[in-house]
Protein backbone atom coordinates (compact mmCIF):
# COMPACT_ATOMS: atom_id res chain seq x y z
CA UNK A 1 0.00 0.00 0.00
CA UNK A 2 1.29 3.24 -0.81
CA UNK A 3 1.63 5.51 2.09
CA UNK A 4 2.45 8.70 0.12
CA UNK A 5 1.77 10.69 -3.25
CA UNK A 6 4.41 11.26 -5.21
CA UNK A 7 4.84 14.96 -4.49
CA UNK A 8 5.42 13.69 -0.88
CA UNK A 9 2.19 14.47 0.77
CA UNK A 10 0.93 11.88 2.69
CA UNK A 11 -2.12 9.42 1.39
CA UNK A 12 -5.51 9.32 2.66
CA UNK A 13 -4.87 5.53 3.36
CA UNK A 14 -1.86 6.62 5.69
CA UNK A 15 -4.46 9.30 7.57
CA UNK A 16 -7.09 6.72 7.49
CA UNK A 17 -4.88 3.73 9.19
CA UNK A 18 -3.44 6.13 11.84
CA UNK A 19 -6.78 7.09 12.56
CA UNK A 20 -8.26 3.66 13.12
CA UNK A 21 -7.42 2.60 16.81
CA UNK A 22 -8.48 6.26 17.91
CA UNK A 23 -11.95 5.54 16.02
CA UNK A 24 -12.82 2.07 17.32
CA UNK A 25 -11.87 2.92 21.05
CA UNK A 26 -13.99 5.77 20.72
CA UNK A 27 -16.60 3.50 18.79
CA UNK A 28 -16.39 0.64 21.48
CA UNK A 29 -16.50 3.32 24.61
CA UNK A 30 -19.28 5.36 23.75
CA UNK A 31 -21.51 3.94 20.90
CA UNK A 32 -21.47 0.84 22.38
CA UNK A 33 -23.42 1.70 25.88
CA UNK A 34 -25.86 4.18 23.27
CA UNK A 35 -26.84 1.49 21.49
CA UNK A 36 -27.45 -0.60 24.84
CA UNK A 37 -28.77 2.06 26.15
CA UNK A 38 -31.41 2.66 22.73
CA UNK A 39 -32.61 -0.94 22.88
CA UNK A 40 -32.93 -1.28 26.74
CA UNK A 41 -35.76 1.80 25.30
CA UNK A 42 -37.54 -0.32 23.95
CA UNK A 43 -37.88 -2.79 26.46
CA UNK A 44 -40.73 -3.04 28.80
CA UNK A 45 -41.06 -2.48 33.42
CA UNK A 46 -42.83 -4.29 35.67
CA UNK A 47 -42.63 -3.18 39.12
CA UNK A 48 -42.00 -6.70 40.38
CA UNK A 49 -40.46 -7.87 37.79
CA UNK A 50 -38.34 -4.74 36.81
CA UNK A 51 -37.08 -4.86 33.16
CA UNK A 52 -38.43 -7.26 30.92
CA UNK A 53 -37.06 -7.77 27.23
CA UNK A 54 -39.76 -6.77 24.82
CA UNK A 55 -40.02 -4.03 21.89
CA UNK A 56 -42.46 -1.37 22.40
CA UNK A 57 -42.61 2.42 22.33
CA UNK A 58 -44.54 2.34 25.44
CA UNK A 59 -41.25 4.34 27.44
CA UNK A 60 -41.63 7.73 24.24
CA UNK A 61 -45.21 7.74 24.53
CA UNK A 62 -44.83 8.27 28.16
CA UNK A 63 -42.74 10.73 27.88
CA UNK A 64 -43.98 12.55 25.17
CA UNK A 65 -47.73 12.15 26.45
CA UNK A 66 -46.74 13.53 29.98
CA UNK A 67 -46.79 16.95 30.42
CA UNK A 68 -44.26 16.97 33.35
CA UNK A 69 -41.53 15.39 31.00
CA UNK A 70 -41.70 17.80 28.16
CA UNK A 71 -41.41 20.17 30.70
CA UNK A 72 -38.35 18.85 32.40
CA UNK A 73 -36.93 19.12 28.82
CA UNK A 74 -37.85 22.00 27.56
CA UNK A 75 -36.77 23.78 31.11
CA UNK A 76 -33.26 21.85 30.34
CA UNK A 77 -33.33 23.51 26.67
CA UNK A 78 -34.06 26.91 27.94
CA UNK A 79 -31.12 26.98 30.83
CA UNK A 80 -28.75 25.50 28.38
CA UNK A 81 -29.45 27.87 25.66
CA UNK A 82 -28.87 30.96 28.38
CA UNK A 83 -26.11 29.20 29.84
CA UNK A 84 -24.61 29.41 26.18
CA UNK A 85 -25.54 33.00 25.30
CA UNK A 86 -24.12 34.45 28.97
CA UNK A 87 -20.65 32.15 27.91
CA UNK A 88 -20.42 33.70 24.81
CA UNK A 89 -21.43 37.39 25.80
CA UNK A 90 -19.37 37.46 28.94
CA UNK A 91 -16.50 34.67 27.36
CA UNK A 92 -15.57 36.56 24.09
CA UNK A 93 -14.15 39.70 25.61
CA UNK A 94 -11.77 37.55 27.98
CA UNK A 95 -10.89 35.27 25.21
CA UNK A 96 -10.46 38.48 22.40
CA UNK A 97 -8.06 40.06 25.40
CA UNK A 98 -5.94 36.54 26.20
CA UNK A 99 -5.63 36.91 22.21
CA UNK A 100 -4.36 40.22 21.66
CA UNK A 101 -2.26 40.79 24.94
CA UNK A 102 1.45 40.79 24.24
CA UNK A 103 1.72 40.80 28.69
CA UNK A 104 4.27 38.72 29.75
CA UNK A 105 1.48 37.62 32.00
CA UNK A 106 -0.15 36.00 29.84
CA UNK A 107 0.65 32.30 30.23
CA UNK A 108 -0.85 33.61 34.68
CA UNK A 109 -3.53 34.59 33.03
CA UNK A 110 -4.16 31.05 30.88
CA UNK A 111 -3.37 29.05 33.99
CA UNK A 112 -5.73 31.32 36.30
CA UNK A 113 -8.09 30.50 33.17
CA UNK A 114 -8.00 26.47 33.26
CA UNK A 115 -7.24 26.01 37.04
CA UNK A 116 -11.04 25.80 37.67
CA UNK A 117 -11.23 22.91 35.56
CA UNK A 118 -8.91 21.21 37.57
CA UNK A 119 -11.43 21.39 40.82
CA UNK A 120 -14.61 18.66 40.18
CA UNK A 121 -18.06 19.94 39.54
CA UNK A 122 -19.45 19.05 42.99
CA UNK A 123 -16.71 21.63 44.76
CA UNK A 124 -17.29 23.90 42.63
CA UNK A 125 -20.97 23.86 42.86
CA UNK A 126 -20.41 23.94 47.11
CA UNK A 127 -18.98 27.01 46.76
CA UNK A 128 -21.66 28.61 45.18
CA UNK A 129 -23.97 26.97 47.63
CA UNK A 130 -21.72 29.14 50.12
CA UNK A 131 -21.86 31.81 48.08
CA UNK A 132 -25.28 32.12 47.58
CA UNK A 133 -26.67 31.27 50.77
CA UNK A 134 -28.52 33.55 53.02
CA UNK A 135 -25.61 34.13 54.72
CA UNK A 136 -23.50 34.16 51.67
CA UNK A 137 -21.29 36.81 50.20
CA UNK A 138 -23.42 37.73 47.87
CA UNK A 139 -26.53 38.76 50.11
CA UNK A 140 -24.08 39.94 52.66
CA UNK A 141 -22.53 42.42 49.94
CA UNK A 142 -25.72 43.28 49.10
CA UNK A 143 -26.49 44.20 52.46
CA UNK A 144 -23.79 45.54 53.43
CA UNK A 145 -23.67 48.02 50.35
CA UNK A 146 -27.80 48.88 51.35
CA UNK A 147 -28.94 47.31 48.20
CA UNK A 148 -31.34 45.45 50.06
CA UNK A 149 -33.01 44.65 53.45
CA UNK A 150 -32.79 41.42 54.19
CA UNK A 151 -31.23 38.02 52.31
CA UNK A 152 -32.55 37.31 48.85
CA UNK A 153 -33.48 34.04 48.62
CA UNK A 154 -30.79 32.51 45.40
CA UNK A 155 -30.45 29.31 46.45
CA UNK A 156 -32.84 26.40 44.90
CA UNK A 157 -33.78 28.86 41.89
CA UNK A 158 -33.51 28.59 38.34
CA UNK A 159 -30.95 31.65 38.60
CA UNK A 160 -28.52 29.31 40.82
CA UNK A 161 -28.34 27.36 38.42
CA UNK A 162 -27.67 29.50 35.90
CA UNK A 163 -24.92 31.08 37.49
CA UNK A 164 -23.09 27.80 38.30
CA UNK A 165 -23.50 26.22 35.00
CA UNK A 166 -22.19 29.07 33.29
CA UNK A 167 -19.50 29.46 35.64
CA UNK A 168 -18.61 25.87 35.02
CA UNK A 169 -18.52 26.05 30.86
CA UNK A 170 -17.28 29.42 30.46
CA UNK A 171 -13.68 27.99 30.38
CA UNK A 172 -14.38 25.70 27.53
CA UNK A 173 -15.68 28.85 25.37
CA UNK A 174 -13.25 30.95 26.71
CA UNK A 175 -10.32 28.72 25.17
CA UNK A 176 -12.41 27.62 22.26
CA UNK A 177 -12.46 31.11 21.20
CA UNK A 178 -9.00 32.19 22.28
CA UNK A 179 -7.17 29.17 19.73
CA UNK A 180 -9.41 31.19 16.89
CA UNK A 181 -8.83 35.14 17.74
CA UNK A 182 -4.81 33.79 18.22
CA UNK A 183 -4.68 32.90 14.19
CA UNK A 184 -6.54 35.94 13.01
CA UNK A 185 -4.18 38.65 10.92
CA UNK A 186 -3.98 41.43 12.86
CA UNK A 187 -3.06 43.83 9.85
CA UNK A 188 -7.09 43.07 8.96
CA UNK A 189 -8.22 44.94 11.86
CA UNK A 190 -5.46 47.14 11.54
CA UNK A 191 -6.81 48.08 7.35
CA UNK A 192 -10.24 48.47 9.05
CA UNK A 193 -9.59 51.20 11.61
CA UNK A 194 -7.22 53.23 9.17
CA UNK A 195 -10.64 53.69 6.80
CA UNK A 196 -12.64 55.26 9.66
CA UNK A 197 -14.08 52.46 11.31
CA UNK A 198 -14.72 52.60 15.23
CA UNK A 199 -13.86 49.33 17.76
CA UNK A 200 -17.63 48.10 17.14
CA UNK A 201 -17.94 47.91 13.57
CA UNK A 202 -14.78 46.67 13.14
CA UNK A 203 -15.67 43.59 15.84
CA UNK A 204 -19.18 43.62 13.80
CA UNK A 205 -17.77 43.59 10.52
CA UNK A 206 -14.62 41.39 11.01
CA UNK A 207 -13.43 40.50 14.15
CA UNK A 208 -16.94 38.32 14.78
CA UNK A 209 -17.40 36.99 11.42
CA UNK A 210 -14.09 35.34 11.28
CA UNK A 211 -14.45 34.06 15.14
CA UNK A 212 -18.10 32.56 13.55
CA UNK A 213 -16.27 28.86 13.25
CA UNK A 214 -14.73 29.69 16.98
CA UNK A 215 -18.05 30.68 18.00
CA UNK A 216 -19.42 27.62 16.16
CA UNK A 217 -17.35 25.16 17.87
CA UNK A 218 -17.30 26.47 21.52
CA UNK A 219 -21.08 27.23 21.66
CA UNK A 220 -21.94 23.43 20.55
CA UNK A 221 -19.27 22.46 23.08
CA UNK A 222 -21.03 24.78 26.17
CA UNK A 223 -24.53 23.84 25.07
CA UNK A 224 -23.42 20.09 24.93
CA UNK A 225 -22.70 20.20 28.22
CA UNK A 226 -25.11 22.54 29.87
CA UNK A 227 -27.84 19.95 28.33
CA UNK A 228 -26.09 17.01 29.95
CA UNK A 229 -25.05 19.00 33.20
CA UNK A 230 -26.11 16.99 36.60
CA UNK A 231 -24.08 17.61 39.76
CA UNK A 232 -24.86 21.74 39.33
CA UNK A 233 -28.94 21.62 38.67
CA UNK A 234 -28.88 19.15 41.64
CA UNK A 235 -26.76 21.12 44.24
CA UNK A 236 -27.99 24.51 43.46
CA UNK A 237 -31.61 23.95 41.90
CA UNK A 238 -32.62 21.31 44.13
CA UNK A 239 -36.22 20.56 44.31
CA UNK A 240 -37.00 23.92 42.52
CA UNK A 241 -35.63 23.24 38.88
CA UNK A 242 -35.45 19.23 37.66
CA UNK A 243 -33.60 18.48 34.37
CA UNK A 244 -33.24 15.86 32.19
CA UNK A 245 -29.86 14.51 33.43
CA UNK A 246 -30.76 13.89 37.31
CA UNK A 247 -34.66 13.10 35.83
CA UNK A 248 -33.54 10.18 33.97
CA UNK A 249 -30.92 9.64 36.65
CA UNK A 250 -33.29 8.99 39.49
CA UNK A 251 -35.77 7.11 37.30
CA UNK A 252 -32.86 4.44 36.47
CA UNK A 253 -31.17 4.29 40.60
CA UNK A 254 -34.16 5.04 42.89
CA UNK A 255 -37.21 3.54 40.14
CA UNK A 256 -34.83 1.13 38.95
CA UNK A 257 -37.20 1.92 35.99
CA UNK A 258 -34.23 1.28 33.50
CA UNK A 259 -36.46 1.09 30.05
CA UNK A 260 -37.84 4.49 30.54
CA UNK A 261 -34.79 5.89 31.97
CA UNK A 262 -33.13 4.49 28.98
CA UNK A 263 -35.70 6.67 27.00
CA UNK A 264 -35.25 9.92 28.35
CA UNK A 265 -30.76 9.23 27.85
CA UNK A 266 -31.72 8.60 23.99
CA UNK A 267 -34.28 11.63 24.10
CA UNK A 268 -31.48 13.71 25.63
CA UNK A 269 -28.88 12.75 23.42
CA UNK A 270 -30.71 13.07 20.43
CA UNK A 271 -32.35 15.94 20.89
CA UNK A 272 -28.99 17.86 21.94
CA UNK A 273 -27.16 16.91 19.10
CA UNK A 274 -30.11 17.65 16.60
CA UNK A 275 -30.06 21.08 18.41
CA UNK A 276 -26.19 21.35 18.28
CA UNK A 277 -25.87 20.49 14.83
CA UNK A 278 -28.66 22.95 13.69
CA UNK A 279 -27.11 25.73 15.77
CA UNK A 280 -23.86 24.87 14.07
CA UNK A 281 -25.06 24.69 10.70
CA UNK A 282 -26.90 28.24 10.87
CA UNK A 283 -23.76 29.61 12.40
CA UNK A 284 -21.44 28.08 9.73
CA UNK A 285 -23.93 29.43 6.71
CA UNK A 286 -23.99 32.73 8.02
CA UNK A 287 -20.17 32.76 8.53
CA UNK A 288 -20.31 32.13 4.27
CA UNK A 289 -22.50 34.65 3.35
CA UNK A 290 -20.96 37.30 5.21
CA UNK A 291 -17.27 36.17 3.83
CA UNK A 292 -19.08 36.09 0.43
CA UNK A 293 -20.22 39.72 0.46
Amino acid sequence: MTTATQDGRPSRWLGAGLAFPASLVVLVIIMVPIFQLARYSFNQFDPAELMQTAFTFANYAKFFGDPYYRDIFFTTLWVAGLCTVLALVLGFPVAYFLARTQSKYKSLFVILLVFPLMVGNVVRAAGWMVALGNAGVVNATLIGLGVIDKPLTLMYTPTAVVIGTTAVVMPYLILTLQSVLEGMDLSVEEAARNVGASFFTTFRRIVLPIAAPGVAAGTMLVFILCMNAYATPVLLGGSGLTMMAPALYDQITRASNWPFGAALAVILVCGTLIIALLSNWLIHRRYIKTMAS
